[in-house]
């Protein structure tokens, strides 16, 4: 029983000075920093989505559609 009480007392001692620690830590990043961060992965997202977009849609499918066309054009 002794034991018990002592190994009891070691993990509150150890979890009392790492709660201490993480409190007095001020190093890291703040809910600022990560949503700033956030907020510039998802512009730089949609600003790549809108150039594969405008690119699929001026150059790659009108000349799909026309070879697509060639391939089926049993007049010519």
């Amino acid at each position: 029983m002794k034991n018990v009480i002592k190994r009891k007392r070691i993990k509150l001692s150890v979890l009392k000075r790492r709660t201490i620690c993480l409190l007095k830590d001020n190093t890291g990043t703040g809910f600022i920093d990560q949503a700033i961060i956030i907020l510039i992965a998802v512009v730089l997202g949609a600003l790549l989505l809108a150039g594969l977009y405008a690119l699929f849609g001026e150059v790659v499918l009108p000349t799909l559609v026309e070879k697509i066309k060639g391939m089926f054009n049993y007049a010519g």
